[in-house]
């Protein structure tokens, strides 16, 4: 008998994970479900106890190519091929190295019993939303149609993202440039002017000393100015990384005016988006909310999205428990208030989730018209202030000879 790490959902819809034995994991799957539990995963306890609590952080795939594995895999099953079939063409063919080892070991699982959901999970790399829809495809018997919806969900989603870092690399250029010239004007410029004015002997205006000084002591402290910079960023680095520090920077974002905004706007549209696919796959609610609320990419609105679940197990609609939270925008809950009341709930998402991303497409666009005017202007201010800092005891010394003459 070994011992197996088993998550299952109970009949209340409480999602559950404990240390079971058993002959096999094939055994222990259908003893659970004769037993009316809904079973979500079951790992040979030891071998994947780092992926469990979280001590070792599981790679990643590159989710392109693992959206053209799924459509080639759709495809292959569509065209009648068995699954493991596929999967045994598929591991021999992937172009993408980081991706063919799980693929070839999710073959190796269905090949001794295993189920496909259960072969994905024990990888430890694959998306939650992924692994749960295809659960989902094999207990509702309609595997193809819940690939095609991911699919479909996926490819939304890295057309956004594509979109918003496409937005955002032409500010983060100027910005990287304006620093650049920043550091090269303090650092060299400015020194250079200082010796000139060593053996000029002159007076100099108030502006020009402090930037001469500004100038200098960069200059002769410039290592341990960057050993600084070093050490501030790596701890920067390492406190991000803490729970209480996520959440602190999850708050700040939050206050900022117009960025805070869009911020929250498109998690709420991919929480939206995840839970429209997870629900048209046929996942119950309460199990749709614990992995949308994993896909979500702060830990604020995690927390929040732990007590909307618990809200709903106790009986409570979706729309008043996010409204308690205090995070979602008045026209989201408002919508998905509608799409309960109609029975439309997964087409209500979906259409939060598209206006969403269309006004945080709108929104960034007008932030970055606003920011790119900003940074050119800090750059000609800061560049006309060190001209007229250093030329000012030139234009005076010129002024001053020719009074003499």
């Amino acid at each position: 008998m070994s011992e197996y790490l088993l998550k299952y959902a109970d009949a209340r819809g409480q999602i559950k994970t404990e240390a079971v034995e058993g002959g096999s994991e094939g055994e222990i799957r259908e003893r659970f479900s004769q037993q009316g539990f809904l079973v979500y995963s079951i790992k040979p306890k030891g071998k994947f106890d780092a992926l469990t609590t979280g001590s070792a952080k599981p790679r990643k795939i590159n989710l392109e190519k693992f959206l053209i594995f799924n459509s080639q895999f759709v495809t292959l099953i569509r065209a009648g091929l068995p699954i493991l079939k596929s999967l045994d063409l598929l591991a021999t063919r992937l172009t993408d190295p980081k991706l063919s080892p799980f693929v070839t070991a999710v073959r190796d699982e269905v090949k001794i019993g295993t189920s496909l959901s259960d072969a994905f999970a024990k990888q430890g790399v694959f998306p939650p939303v992924y692994v749960t829809s295809v659960l989902a495809g094999e207990k509702s018997g309609s595997l193809i149609d819940v690939l095609d919806r991911f699919i479909a969900y996926q490819k939304m989603t890295l057309a956004v993202k594509k979109k918003l870092l496409v937005s955002l690399m032409y500010p983060c250029l100027l910005i990287v440039l304006v620093l650049g010239l920043v550091a090269f004007l303090i650092s060299y410029v400015v020194p250079q002017f200082a010796e000139l004015y060593k053996t000029m002997d002159a007076k100099l205006p108030t502006i020009t000393v402090m930037l001469i000084s500004l100038g200098t002591t960069s200059s002769d402290y410039i290592l341990w100015i960057l050993a600084a910079l070093a050490a501030g960023g790596i701890g920067l680095y390492f406190w991000m990384k803490t729970a209480t520090a996520q959440e602190t920077i999850d708050r700040i974002t939050m206050r900022l005016p117009l960025l805070g905004e869009i911020w929250i706007k498109y998690q709420v549209a991919q929480f939206s988006r995840v839970l429209s696919t997870l629900l048209l796959g046929g996942i119950p609610l309460v199990q749709a909310l614990e992995t949308a609320g994993d896909s979500v990419g702060t830990r604020l609105l995690k927390k929040a999205l732990v007590k909307v679940r618990q809200s709903v197990r106790e009986g409570r609609t979706l729309s008043e428990s996010l409204q308690e939270t205090k995070l979602f925008p008045p026209l989201s809950i408002d919508m998905i208030e509608v799409g309960e009341s109609t029975g439309a709930l997964p087409a209500m998402l979906g259409s939060v989730a598209e206006f969403y991303e269309d006004d945080v497409q709108t929104k960034l666009a007008a932030a970055l018209t606003l920011i790119e005017p900003g940074i050119m202007i800090f750059m000609g201010t800061f560049v006309a202030f060190v001209l007229v800092a250093l030329y000012l005891p030139i234009f005076s010394l010129s002024e001053a000879a020719g009074g003499v003459r």
